[in-house]
């Protein structure tokens, strides 16, 4: 099995699965589950160090990352084309 990342709705939430971690983006604070490979891109790695600078690591809805949904969705699409 691939990498995954899916958006789940607030009605869907369950428990995250084995693998994989929760990050919020956008205004609406959209939830994506992802695999933890994603943890070793360069450009995921950058994506972290921005929101741990952003919002610090005290953030109660966990990690929420400092860009859009169209950024996140293409940068996304961008680690999963290599």
């Amino acid at each position: 099995m691939g990498k995954t990342s899916q958006y789940e709705d607030e009605e869907v939430r369950e428990k995250t699965p084995k693998g994989h971690f929760v990050v919020y983006v956008g205004e609406e604070l959209r939830r994506f589950v992802l695999h933890i490979s994603y943890l070793k891109n360069p450009c995921f790695q950058k994506l972290l160090e921005e929101a741990a600078q952003e919002f610090g690591f005290q953030s109660p809805k966990g990690i929420v990352l400092p860009c859009d949904e169209c950024t996140f969705q293409k940068i996304i699409h961008m680690i999963n084309a290599k």
